[in-house]
Formats: structure tokens, C-alpha cells, sequence
């Protein structure tokens, strides 16, 4: 009869882990597809910039912020009037050449010899503060500028939504780009990124950012 006992309690307790087992990784596989979707959906709606400089020497750090001041200038001129990210990223591919020039011209111009390699692509970015907006790390679209060797510090900002003026000083990114952010997200989506004083949204955003240095560790 003990047996027996035992039997039916040892049988309990293995459907019980069973159980348990199944319902965290049926959690931990939500989770997953909650945070891909969500940082698909948040990196899908800008386009960066991200310029490396040639090494960490002043003078390679000061021609790197040579560079960047011209080529947003540029890129401010040509992609004003643009209202969505697709729009921005054709008028890139399309004055790639331009963006090849005015780069080799500012360093030139200031005395170097350095390469620059213009790519438009998909690239890893870790987390970045604008104002107050936050964008998790992850993949996302930019226009690479590579100076020289491309071994030193890099910089970064978005082109689209137009962040690359913003004075992160301030604490405030602008409503139109703000607008432009938020038309192209869930309200959720828009409160991960925008609001860091909610115990709930801090911890999506740690969620995804947890997610996001997991799947760069294992690429």
C-alpha cells in the first residue's frame, strides 16, 4: 500500500514539473515573439547614421565630427521634404556618390589622405538616448560612413525621424519628429521608447534589450 503511496505521489509531482516545465517555455516562447515583434516593428521606423572614425586620436575624433556636421547638412538639404522612412533611405542609395564626395572632400580639405567607405545597410546599434526618446539596441537601417582604418570611437544619430539636430541637453526631442515616430507605432510600442518613469514599460524595454544582446551574442 506504501508503494502504491509513493507511486502516486511520485507520479503527481512529475506531472506537476511537467507541467511547469510546459508553461514556462510556452512564457518564455511569448516573450520572445512579444520582444521580435516589437523591436522589429521600432527599428523598421528610423534610419541612421553612424559615422567611425579612423582611430581615437584627437585629430582622427575631430575629422570624424567634420565629417558627420557635412554630410547632415547634406542630408538635412536633400531629404526635407520626406515624410516616411522609405523615402529617405531611396534618396540615400541615390546620392550614395554625393555622400562619398563631400566626405573624402572634408578630409582632404583638412589635410588627410584617409578612404571612406559609404554602405547603406542593415547594422547592430546598442542603446541610444535622444531627448527623451530611447531606442533599445538592436538591428537597425543606416548609412555607415567608414573613415580610414574605421578603428576608432564611432558617433550615431537618426536621420529619420530627423534627430540629428536634437539637443540631447534639452531632454526634449521635438513634436514633429516625435509625430512622424509615433505614426509608424502601436501606442505601446511608442510608450517603450518614450516613457521611462512606468515600472512596466522599464522593464519591456529591458526585456528587449536583453533579447536583442542575446541574439548578437550568438550570431
Amino acid at each position: 500500500m506504501r508503494k502504491f503511496l509513493n507511486f502516486i505521489h511520485n507520479s503527481k509531482i512529475k506531472h506537476i514539473m511537467v507541467i511547469l516545465i510546459l508553461l514556462c517555455a510556452f512564457i518564455l516562447v511569448s516573450a520572445m515573439s512579444y520582444v521580435e515583434a516589437v523591436s522589429t516593428n521600432i527599428s523598421d521606423s528610423v534610419f541612421r547614421l553612424h559615422v567611425i572614425a579612423n582611430s581615437d586620436t584627437v585629430e582622427d575624433q575631430n575629422l570624424k565630427y567634420k565629417v558627420r556636421d557635412a554630410l547632415i547638412k547634406y542630408m538635412n538639404e536633400i531629404s526635407k521634404k520626406c515624410t516616411s522612412k522609405d523615402e529617405v533611405i531611396n534618396i540615400a542609395k541615390d546620392h550614395s556618390d554625393n555622400f562619398y564626395s563631400i566626405a573624402k572632400q572634408v578630409i582632404e580639405d583638412n589635410g588627410y589622405n584617409y578612404d571612406v567607405k559609404i554602405n547603406i545597410g542593415n547594422f547592430d546599434f546598442p542603446t541610444k538616448k535622444y531627448g527623451d526618446i530611447s531606442f533599445p539596441a538592436g538591428n537597425y537601417d543606416a548609412l555607415r560612413v567608414e573613415i580610414g582604418n574605421a578603428s576608432g570611437q564611432n558617433w550615431w544619430c537618426v536621420m529619420f525621424p530627423p534627430l540629428c539636430f536634437v539637443d540631447v541637453t534639452s531632454g526634449v526631442v521635438p513634436d514633429d519628429s516625435k509625430s512622424m515616430i509615433r505614426d509608424n507605432l502601436s501606442d505601446e510600442e511608442y510608450s517603450i521608447i518614450s516613457d521611462s518613469t512606468s515600472p512596466d514599460i522599464q522593464f519591456k524595454f529591458s526585456l528587449i534589450e536583453m533579447f536583442q544582446n542575446f541574439k548578437v551574442a550568438n550570431k
